[in-house]
């Protein structure tokens, strides 16, 4: 389907839906917890499932088994490797990145080796949970450790274990002659970036540092599947994309994709970690052999421990500028931890890293390369965060030394229309500029701040995606409208569907029923990730509005007898030509719908489309704190941050993404990482010890809508949930220097850091 405007679409100067704050569709069953969640769901006959995970890092598997267990009332099923077909390498294009089905098969159940703790080896299902854990404790496996590695620079050293023999690194050239844990090298480079650093007046150069995190969502991964007798299977689960869990299973398990029926559940957040899939080809699996249902819902635990985070790091940056603060040269390297396969953002990251800043001559390499650690899933605007950290650091440091207002120099240097990208495009209606006027005009950059207080600012980038959508909307009836996507809703997309087909059909939102449907009720859509949903497919809802007025405009003409084309759409209305004593003639949906059995029938329209055109997104943020000297505890004391969102669909939704990707951003930065201990055992498996920021750590979090409409989408809509986390990382490190004098490049800025830091001066 075509993108461009129609003659249907909605003058966006009166709008009337667009830009309002309307009651949240699903928020009474959210509050009143009526709302399904994967966890909810129950079959008859259903059975418990349980995964028996490995002990160990890196370990070879010498047998399994089972005897045992099986043998135990109760157990109904037990699968291992021996229960799933081997794969074949194939890249799967699925949301922000690419997967590899081997790999993906291979991380859902081991097989020769483990690689990370957690790793599954076995899954079981019984007739009660307290039954499947004790088959899960019978099953005996005997392991031959591995020495392992995780620490990213170590696994990438010529005697580091090697965790796939198979694995010859990408992106270099002569291909190396031996196997390695790295995987592949992405490289962007434009001119003579040694030359440039060796001419510049002011050189900064620089070594930063990361830890793994967790995405850190509520609700863990849960799932219901049943395979029946004839084949057919049907999955319900939790999942930022029920055609995603489809095709997965369906390749993991060898399974026709159109044998498998997918309903999604409600999501208790995903921020990217559950754009996978981690139990359900095990409960099909399971349920193909036990021929009941099975239910398979994750521990705490089990969530951090085999579930992905995303990359620790390990960066180096060296900026060369003027004297003036013109930045000439900039020489980035990432390195970037993928977890057991790989799959690391660190192709996003070197895209992103330098994307604010227009520079002349440049070099960003980044590696992904295997650890054994769980495999990294996205993580909302996956590997950007990492990189701004690095760079907008040495950013602030140049500023330091040159003596210039941290807004100057990114003003200075930022990007504009017309300017091509370090990764590739040319970019055109994009608001960072704008960003940065919206921080330095706000009260908040001119406050006065007391003793042990430092402000940092920083800017942020993502590019933002569009993608496979489908959408279909019917008319009741009595006028109402139904609106039906295949887009999971994560931060609010049912109601900017809702509203957006409001606006064209002239109808108030509250009369629009959305829906998010299952994979045999509507055609296939992409993820719910890169902040594609509110452009891509409210692209779609829009182009099926637009199908369904033409085909209201059609019954009107009918009714009347006159040509169709001289009836128009209005208000929620068709408008046709005076009658012949020179009355108007006016028809309102309603009544169109209540007449649409004499007319032709029921009046509905679906619209798939691929759709191109997302508006690249920036934002700019201050954050101000207070160290204390004694305990090296920060508190974070104010925070402003500013967003190009292209046209807010519902305002109070994107204020909530903004507000949501800077409290992440600063647990990122302040307390939350992976812990491991010797053995590759992470030591803090569980919310008590993995800090995430909670209401009492944050203040309120003055978000600004910078509106600079995207041309491509009917209502100028770019992405919003990405760039609010970029920023916060460097924003906290930059205003915890201000309030020290010291600089701290290992992140999370933890108090023990940061008092030792102090008493070394």
């Amino acid at each position: 389907m075509s993108d461009a405007p129609t003659k249907n679409r909605p003058n966006t100067a009166a709008l009337k839906v667009i830009g309002t704050r309307p009651v949240r569709p699903d928020g009474v069953d959210k509050v009143t917890g009526r709302a399904a969640y994967g966890a909810d769901f129950r079959a008859p006959g259903m059975l418990t499932g349980r995964v028996k995970r490995s002990p160990h890092a890196h370990a070879r598997i010498v047998s399994i088994d089972t005897r045992k267990a099986r043998a135990l009332a109760g157990v109904k099923a037990i699968v291992t490797a021996a229960d799933f077909p081997d794969l074949a390498s194939e890249e799967y294009e699925a949301g922000e990145s690419a997967s590899n089905l081997r790999d993906l098969a291979m991380n859902v159940m081991a097989r020769d080796k483990v690689l990370y703790q957690g790793h599954p080896v076995a899954a079981v299902a019984a007739v009660s949970p307290s039954i499947a854990e004790a088959a899960v404790a019978l099953i005996e496996v005997t392991y031959e450790t591995l020495p392992h590695v995780i620490d990213v620079e170590a696994a990438m050293a010529p005697d580091a274990p090697l965790l796939h023999a198979h694995l010859f690194t990408e992106g270099v050239s002569p291909r190396p002659a031996s196997p390695s844990n790295i995987a592949k090298r992405h490289l962007f480079v434009r001119g003579d970036v040694d030359a440039a650093l060796a001419a510049a007046e002011v050189v900064i150069d620089r070594r930063y540092t990361t830890q793994a995190v967790h995405q850190g969502y509520i609700e863990p991964h849960a799932c219901v599947a049943e395979m029946a007798a004839d084949g057919q299977c049907q999955v319900w689960s939790s999942s930022q994309g029920q055609f995603m869990v489809r095709t997965y299973c369906a390749k993991v398990l060898g399974i026709e994709i159109s044998d498998i029926r997918v309903t999604p559940a409600e999501i208790g957040g995903g921020f990217g970690g559950k754009t996978t899939v981690y139990l359900e080809p095990l409960a099909l699996a399971l349920s193909r052999q036990s021929g009941a249902p099975v239910k398979m819902v994750m521990t705490r635990e089990e969530v951090f421990t085999a579930t992905g985070p995303t990359s620790g790091s390990v960066m180096h940056v060296r900026l060369g500028a003027t004297r003036e603060g013109r930045i000439t040269a900039a020489d980035v390297e990432l390195k970037f931890q993928a977890g057991a396969f790989p799959g690391s953002p660190a192709g996003a990251a070197s895209m992103t890293a330098i994307a604010c800043y227009d520079v002349a001559d440049f070099r960003v390499v980044g590696w992904d390369v295997v650890t054994n650690s769980p495999k990294v899933a996205a993580y909302r605007a996956p590997g950007a965060p990492i990189a701004a950290f690095a760079v907008e650091s040495a950013i602030e440091e140049l500023a330091q030394t040159l003596g210039l207002d941290p807004i100057a120099i990114r003003r200075l240097n930022g990007v504009r229309d017309g300017m091509k990208a370090a990764y590739g495009p040319t970019f055109e209606n994009i608001g960072f500029m704008e960003t940065l006027d919206a921080i330095e005009s706000h009260p908040h950059y001119s406050a006065p701040l007391g003793p042990n207080q430092g402000r940092g600012v920083a800017v942020g980038f993502w590019f933002n995606v569009g993608g496979e959508s489908s959408a279909a909307v019917h008319l009741s009836e009595d006028g109402g409208a139904v609106v039906a996507t295949g887009s999971p809703d994560i931060g609010g997309s049912r109601a900017s569907m809702a509203m957006m087909a409001a606006e064209v059909l002239g109808l108030p939102v509250e009369r629009v029923r959305p829906i998010v449907a299952d994979t045999a009720s509507i055609g296939f859509t992409g993820l719910t990730g890169g902040s594609r949903t509110t452009f891509a497919t409210g692209m779609a809802v829009v182009q099926a509005a637009e199908k369904v007025i033409e085909e209201l405009k059609r019954r009107a003409a009918l009714i009347w007898d006159v040509p169709v084309e001289t009836v128009a759409w209005e208000a929620g209305a068709a408008i046709g030509p005076l009658d012949p004593k020179g009355g108007a003639r006016r028809l309102d949906l309603d009544t169109l719908a209540a007449q649409s059995g004499r007319t032709g029938g029921p009046i509905s329209a679906e619209v798939s489309l691929n759709a191109q055109g997302a508006g690249p997104g920036f934002g700019a943020h201050i954050c101000d704190v207070e160290v204390d000297p004694e305990t090296g505890q920060v508190t974070v004391l104010r925070y402003t941050a500013a967003q190009d969102v292209g046209r807010a669909i519902h305002p109070a939704y994107v204020e909530g993404q903004v507000q949501g990707g800077v409290a992440q951003g600063v647990g990122w930065a302040l307390n939350e990482e992976y812990v491991f201990d010797a053995d590759g055992g992470m030591e803090n498996a569980g919310f008590l010890d993995y800090r995430v920021p909670v209401a009492s750590d944050l203040p309120m979090i003055d978000a600004v809508l910078v509106e600079v409409p995207n041309p491509r989408h009917p209502f100028g809509a770019k992405g919003v949930g990405e760039v609010p986390i970029v920023p916060p990382l460097a924003a906290v490190a930059n205003a915890v220097r201000a309030a020290t004098g010291v600089r701290l490049d290992d992140l999370p800025l933890s108090p023990p850091k940061i008092r030792a830091a102090l008493q070394k001066g």
